[in-house]
């Protein structure tokens, strides 16, 4: 029966194979994309995603079912939320300037299979969201013409009743999304191009509703004859921030854009900052006018900006709102749609998923395949399926996406940089000689089959640290954790940061709900839990970071990512528990295609060293003298190549 048992060092192996990193090209600004997009268009492309239909409905429905005119307050919190994750973006992007957003920022940090679950969510995140806004365009735009394309569809098509189909087949909002997918498909230049026709509009059509609002403002809407200004409290204040930080899931597409960005190292950043700053001061200023032009519990949920302007007066302003509105849903889909393909091709370029979606059309420089394809899937789930009960969905994604990003910006800010290796001789013997690198004081790394030996030693002097390394203030109080490898301490401690936030977060969410906890016993496992993801955030810290670069980097690591972490699980626990069935599931068909294909085809696979061909792997000190440490790992049917006359096990002065 033991024979069947898998061994422990096949087990060792699989467990490498799962969480093995990215390696990144020497030129990391080469590509086969054409990088044709300044700061202005990664800006725009930001808004473009941010500010869509959430400006005209979800403003009025927060206001007056969630937070009363004090949705202002929700927005800023949301804001602020949103910046942390944001910032996080920012530096990975500036720093890994290759498609891929999430998917890629994870692959290069934490590991293969959580990168693939990464992208395989996002994948699904963008669908949707593509397909649930395309329906809502086709709706507003439907109701302009009192729902006669609603009325002709259900009389001359028919109408379904199937659990998880649509009431009736939506043809426009297909019809838009092929359309959409085609210009996407002319190159990123055009899309670009679409882009800043829509937000031009959308934005002129703000601006005319800020100066509008604020000439027809009245202050006593605010007044305590009306409700006040937070008549739900400080709970509804923090529920209407749920509920806002959604509108501000859009930032990641300038991420996916940094392959076709000139500069990435600085315009990835600022476009991030701009896009953020100008969606929120926009989110702000018109919760400001519409709760100051009508009184908030009067509000229309499903249309409060045309009608606080009809009830005013106004009634030719509702076109100009309208107008506004579709060219916004126009920017979100063009963002979804320019997004996925360029995921999907990122996926497949690095063998994780189907090598067809790595094809780069040689005149426009897109990959094309990936738009057309899944661009078609979109418009057929935008036909057929009914989204509202899928929507919810495309909340999970995000957050999850953003809470590895955040702990992928942790581990990176305290990893060592790689050491560069040489390459063997081509007689096949061993390279003896040491390289020249940066400095004298670097390790000296030969090949050898076995898979990633650590470098066992670095020098530890007071005045030189590596990334990674216990800083010297804590060493004598932190002894012990001088013996692991840099780095393996913070690893360690992100996970306990990340289990800690997981059960502080448990407890918040269901404690006095599901769980009926007593409230002593609330409090202590408040206080556990706390103190666990506090001592895992100091311990952290008390390791050396890596040097200031001169891309962007994030403030305040690791509490900035920290923060994030906590928020996003929060938010996620907050969802349904059919959302976390539906996204149990989608998991699931995610782990098949990564077993059936992604972790037998992933390019790291190959570069994976052979044990036939390779003996043996020299680690050398930079000491100057002649100590050397050679471990011998050798299979026993191989004869030794190459090894000094000395004791294959170590080498003494």
């Amino acid at each position: 029966m033991a024979r069947w048992l898998p061994r422990s060092t096949d087990l060792t192996r699989f467990c490498q194979k799962l969480n093995r990193v990215k390696t990144l090209d020497d030129d990391m600004m080469e590509t086969s994309f054409n990088r044709c997009l300044s700061t202005f268009d990664l800006t725009l492309l930001g808004i473009g995603g941010m500010v869509g239909s959430g400006l005209y409905v979800l403003t009025g429905t927060v206001a007056k079912e969630i937070a009363g005119p004090a949705v202002i307050v929700s927005f800023i919190i949301a804001g602020f939320a949103s910046l942390l994750a944001a910032l996080c973006y920012a530096e990975f992007g500036a720093r890994v300037p290759k498609t891929g957003s999430a998917y890629m920022f994870t692959y290069v940090s934490v590991g293969e299979i959580w990168a693939f679950l990464i992208g395989w969510n996002v994948l699904l995140e963008y669908m949707i969201g593509g397909a649930a806004v395309a329906r809502a365009w086709s709706g507003y735009l439907d109701s302009i013409f009192n729902h006669k394309i609603k009325n002709f569809t259900e009389t001359h098509v028919g109408t379904w009743q199937v659990p998880f189909l649509a009431h009736y087949p939506d043809f426009l909002a297909a019809a838009i999304l092929v359309v959409a997918t085609a210009f996407i498909s002319f190159g990123a230049k055009v899309s670009s191009w679409l882009n800043h026709v829509f937000s031009a509009i959308s934005m002129g059509v703000i601006l005319f509703i800020l100066i509008m609002g604020f000439v027809l403002a009245q202050p006593k809407n605010w007044s305590t004859q009306e409700g006040g200004f937070a008549p739900y409290g400080l709970s509804g204040i923090m529920a209407g921030t749920a509920t806002c930080f959604y509108a501000f899931v859009g930032f990641d597409v300038i991420a996916a854009s940094s392959e076709e960005a000139r500069n990435p190292q600085r315009a990835i950043p600022r476009a991030i900052a701009f896009s953020l700053g100008l969606a929120t001061g926009a989110y702000i200023l018109v919760s400001v006018v519409l709760t100051l032009m009508v009184p908030w519990h009067t509000l229309d949920p499903d249309s409060a900006l045309a009608d606080a302007f009809y009830r005013r007066g106004y009634a030719w302003a509702g076109f100009l709102v309208a107008t506004g509105s579709i060219c916004a849903m126009n920017t979100v889909l063009l963002s979804n749609l320019f997004s996925l393909p360029r995921i999907v091709y990122a996926m497949a370029e690095d063998g994780l998923f189907f090598q067809v979606f790595s094809r780069v059309h040689p005149r426009t420089q897109v990959p094309v395949v990936g738009i057309v394809v899944f661009g078609l899937l979109m418009a057929l789930l935008a036909l057929v399926f009914d989204l509202e009960a899928l929507v919810q969905f495309l909340s999970i994604g995000t957050l999850l996406a953003y809470t590895f990003v955040a702990a992928s910006i942790i581990v990176l800010r305290f990893q060592q940089q790689k050491v560069d290796v040489p390459a063997p001789a081509a007689s096949g013997r061993p390279n003896h000689e040491p390289h020249e690198g940066p400095s004298a004081g670097e390790l000296k790394e030969y090949e050898s089959f076995s898979d990633k030996l650590q470098l066992v030693d670095r020098d530890k002097s007071k005045d030189h640290r590596e990334p990674g390394q216990l800083k010297a203030a804590f060493e004598p109080y932190l002894e012990f954790l001088s013996d692991f490898y840099p780095g393996e301490v913070v690893t360690v401690a992100v996970v306990t940061l990340m289990v800690s936030a997981i059960c502080l977060c448990s407890v918040l969410v269901f404690g006095n709900t599901h769980l009926h906890l007593p409230t002593w016993s609330y409090s202590l496992l408040l206080v556990l839990f706390s103190l666990g993801f506090l001592l895992s955030l100091l311990l952290i810290w008390a390791h050396e970071q890596q040097r200031s670069t001169q891309t962007f980097q994030i403030p305040l690591v690791p509490l900035s990512p920290a923060l994030s972490i906590v928020l996003n699980i929060y938010l996620m626990l907050k969802l349904s528990y059919m959302t976390w069935l539906r996204f149990a599931i989608w998991l699931l068909l995610g782990l098949l295609v990564y077993f059936g294909y992604g972790i037998w085809h992933s390019k790291e696979n190959l570069r994976e060293p052979r044990p036939q061909r390779v003996s043996a792997r020299y680690v050398v000190f930079p000491s100057g003298s002649l100590e050397e440490r050679v471990q011998a790992v050798q299979p026993s049917s191989q004869p030794t190549v190459g090894l000094p006359d000395t004791d294959t096990d170590d080498c003494k002065r």
